[in-house]
């Protein structure tokens, strides 16, 4: 294809992808399901070119970006408590899933060496973080399974990746020196910390030099590949160099970034991200065809890879399954034995844990980069697409279904302060601040209607947090009126603009006001605002 022609094909893509998202969203999908099936359809319309995902390409173009962001937004003080369970999942849950999956394989087909066994385990092995954020961000979880998952979905990559490189150059040498492995490993991940820590630390000062909101949000974009391509080059993971930077920067950002930079950074990541998550899937779709063809047709491979793919399929989910409820069970002997830092996720939580397992780029990228002289490379290709395709489909389709079956409870401990006592705290703060500069030198008070409002509004929150439910039942008419003053405000903007009395930048101006004023009390009102 020329530059025209796959400009064309983008544009397809991007519109499929609006619409099939639409559709799903109609119907109460998992849109990540509906774009792998529409993608993997439209690579089989006639006259439609092929499109091949470039492995090399998807690693680098879509994961530093998606893995960023979601470090970036991480609750860091809940990722750094539950960190041993994270580990627990990103390194012990994958490695337990690689030996599983090389010793099935091995036994299906004994002719394959063992090096090509493990190479399929690792490109099982790493649930993927772009599948885990697709389907976690449509359901509700205790805080607990909800911090496990989001950063098992960071760190486990990495775990997939090392292992991967190293049986694949141990099929290809012949030779494997599990002490070097080991060595390298620990090299790679703590010299990939190093790098993305430096990286966010200079991020961090970007912003604070920088004046320019666009080019503060822009550089935030850069630092997600920046990190990740500084890992690589510097032959440590650049999966963990760009988590590092992502965990380092959305610590910092409270801080230096201005809240205008945060708003519109919000916008853009949440456009981004969007449309690169959609593209992932869609592209994993499209990629079934050219999978196919190299596997010799359709014929072929439901004949000859049915029987395989399925036993494979199923040593996945199991062997998840036994390590989650494993892990928790040795927990709960913890207990018992009183060891008071064992906390068991319990049945339900564990049940949960284990079938959140979806498997997306990084499985379906790292497949294609596989040598063409390796052995039983076909069938690697046609399993790690139906792994991805069955976990997503199934898995994350049903996984709301089985959250509200199961009914996980939340066993972290409450926090020590709650939000109505926090808001009260802020508001009081913000009370003294402006007492301290609400009179002139000579004991003048010069700002008596601020100083009122931030008087009620410290009244307010204390009610607030004495009694929430209370309080906000009253409080709810009061915010439908300022809405409807707000939508009135926006119709005579509007009126004002039509009929050529205020000029463009008047109305963008004031609109933004509105905007803004909207938004506030649609959070306050407690609803959900995503401005991500």
């Amino acid at each position: 294809m020329d530059g025209v022609q796959t400009f064309e094909i983008v544009l397809l893509l991007l519109a499929a992808v609006v619409a099939l998202h639409a559709a799903a969203l109609k119907l109460k999908l998992p849109p990540s399901a509906a774009l792998l099936v529409g993608g993997g359809l439209l690579a089989f319309i006639p006259g439609l070119p092929p499109v091949e995902l470039d492995p090399e390409l998807a690693l680098v173009l879509f994961l530093p970006p998606l893995l960023f962001e979601g470090a970036y937004y991480t609750a860091f003080g809940r990722f750094r408590r539950h960190l041993p369970g994270i580990i627990n999942l990103a390194v012990g849950a994958v490695l337990f899933t690689t030996v599983v999956v090389a010793v099935v394989t091995k036994m299906l087909l004994p002719e394959l060496p063992w090096a090509v066994c493990f190479a399929m385990g690792a490109i099982l092995s790493p649930p993927d973080a772009v599948s885990a954020r697709a389907i976690l961000q449509r359901v509700k979880l205790p805080r607990r399974l909800e911090a496990l998952l989001e950063g098992e979905s960071l760190l486990n990559d990495a775990t997939g990746l090392t292992l991967f490189r190293f049986a694949v150059a141990a099929a290809l040498s012949g030779t494997f020196s599990a002490g070097a492995a080991v060595g390298s490993f620990a090299m790679l991940f703590f010299g990939g910390v190093a790098v993305g820590w430096v990286v966010g630390r200079l991020g961090v000062l970007a912003v604070r030099l920088l004046r320019d909101q666009t080019l503060i949000v822009t550089t935030t974009l850069l630092l997600s590949w920046g990190a990740y391509l500084a890992g690589e080059m510097l032959h440590v993971s650049g999966v963990i160099a760009t988590v590092a930077a992502g965990l380092v920067f959305g610590w910092h950002q409270h801080v230096v970034m201005p809240a205008r930079v945060r708003i519109q950074g919000s916008a853009v990541w949440r456009t981004a991200v969007f449309a690169l998550e959609a593209l992932v899937f869609i592209l994993i779709g499209f990629s079934l065809r050219a999978i196919i063809d190299r596997a010799g047709g359709l014929e072929d491979v439901v004949g000859s890879m049915t029987g395989p793919v399925l036993c494979i399929l199923a040593a996945i989910v199991a062997a998840r399954f036994v390590w989650v409820f494993g892990t928790d069970g040795f927990l709960r002997l913890l207990k018992r034995l009183g060891v008071k830092r064992a906390r068991p996720l319990g049945g339900r939580q564990a049940t949960i844990m284990a079938w959140t397992g979806m498997r997306g780029v990084v499985t379906l990228a790292i497949a294609l980069t596989l040598p063409a002289a390796i052995p039983g490379r076909d069938l690697m290709q046609v399993t790690a697409f139906a792994a991805i395709l069955v976990t997503v489909i199934v898995q994350g389709g049903t996984l709301g279904w089985l959250i509200r079956r199961v009914k996980p409870e939340d066993g972290d401990p409450p926090p020590r302060v709650s939000l109505p006592e926090a808001e009260a705290a802020v508001a009081h703060a913000k009370l003294r601040a402006a007492e301290a500069h609400a009179y002139d030198a000579e004991g003048k008070l010069i700002h008596p209607q601020l100083l009122e409002q931030l008087r009620g509004r410290a009244r307010a929150t204390d009610r607030y947090a004495a009694e929430p439910d209370g309080f906000m039942d009253g409080i709810q008419s009061h915010f439908a009126v300022l809405l409807i003053a707000i939508a009135a405000g926006r119709k005579e903007l509007i009126r004002l603009h039509r009929e050529g009395k205020i000029e463009d930048e008047v109305l963008h101006d004031l609109e933004r006001d509105l905007d803004l004023e909207e938004v506030g009390i649609l959070f306050q009102r407690g609803e959900q605002v995503d401005l991500r």
